[in-house]
């Protein structure tokens, strides 16, 4: 089936409840003006794209405080960037065991003195790294029994995590969230060679969900397809996708394959002026979405686009029961034959 989605503004551009969405906060009065605050965003790469729209939020709303980020390696220079934050401290994650990552932990965080933190993650681990604070705790907006600004998690309906974390940033009275804003990201694409129209193909995914990806014959197939209408297909992958991306580029002569040479960066610069991308449920989507960049995105049932689909201007969403049975011509008749020329 095709999901059907309401429009999206920039002054509401969530997903919705897919169900009667009901009041599940009710927003509490702020103490004063922190100066020092902390965000926690650990991962994964698609639900960290999704939350820098609410970096972006938490920045305009404490215009003036010293704010820091921790994360993981793979954000670091993506969060730096970003202009949300004066620092970014980088976690590892330590098991529960060892004792001397979490020792330095919690002098790390001890020390910053923070006034208030802002738990974007929102699970076990970072319920723990609360205990971390001394007894005088921080304000916390989250959803750790006993924080001050508490979020409680809706328990009927479907939510997708942005409307989750919006629902969570106006209990510490910050509402005026809008479409994620990446024109801080540069990066050089001219050694890319870039046609001068184009469109993204994302075939590839998590290796360990294969049911997540449409086959690669029917990559194939559109790249064809796209060629005809005067697009040239241009397909992005990792190195471990490098099968994949390389059987398109087999069958498809005129497509470019850049699989395995573009940054994380060259991909959202790349995807503001391709005509539209087409992928299945997996990272880079998000990241090219939220550039601007009309996205399809493929859906079989082992994840449900309601909660975690990509959030940007443009976006439709393709879900049948098994991709393996998902067809050419339902992909090819969405296209925004509009948009190409």
């Amino acid at each position: 089936m095709t999901v059907e989605r309401p429009d999206i503004t920039t002054e509401d551009p969530d997903l919705v409840a897919f169900d009667n969405e009901t009041d599940v906060t009710e927003t509490l009065p702020t103490s004063g003006n922190p100066k020092r605050v902390l965000v926690i965003k650990l991962s994964a790469f698609g639900d960290f794209i999704l939350s820098i729209r609410s970096f972006q939020a938490i920045r305009a709303h404490h215009p003036n405080a010293d704010i820091t980020l921790l994360t993981t390696k793979p954000y670091v220079a993506l969060a730096k960037t970003s202009g949300c934050f004066n620092s970014v401290l980088t976690d590892s994650k330590p098991k529960i065991y060892e004792i001397p990552s979490i020792l330095k932990l919690r002098k790390t965080l001890r020390s910053h003195k923070f006034d208030r933190v802002y738990d974007l993650q929102r699970n076990e681990r970072t319920g723990f790294y609360y205990k971390l604070f001394p007894a005088t705790k921080p304000e916390w907006v989250g959803n750790v029994r006993g924080c001050s600004h508490y979020y409680e998690k809706p328990t009927e309906g479907i939510f997708h995590i942005s409307v989750r974390e919006k629902a969570q940033l106006a209990v510490a009275g910050i509402t005026n969230i809008r479409l994620p804003d990446l024109s801080f990201i540069k990066a050089d694409v001219e050694d890319l060679a870039l046609p001068r129209s184009y469109a993204l193909l994302v075939p590839g995914g998590a290796p360990h969900r294969p049911e997540k990806r449409w086959p690669v014959e029917r990559y194939s197939e559109l790249a064809d397809h796209m060629t005809h209408l005067g697009i040239t297909p241009v397909i992005i992958g990792t190195k471990a996708e490098r099968t994949e991306c390389d059987q398109i580029k087999t069958t498809c002569s005129a497509a470019v394959n850049l699989c395995g040479k573009t940054s994380l960066e060259q991909i959202a610069v790349i995807a503001r002026k391709a005509q539209f991308s087409v992928g299945n449920d997996t990272g880079p989507m998000h990241l090219i979405s939220a550039a601007g960049c009309p996205v399809i995105v493929l859906f079989s049932n082992a994840s449900d686009p309601n909660k975690i689909s990509p959030i940007g201007p443009d976006v439709e969403i393709i879900q049948v029961d098994d991709l393996q049975d998902l067809e050419l011509e339902k992909v090819a008749a969405v296209l925004p034959a509009s948009k190409m020329r």
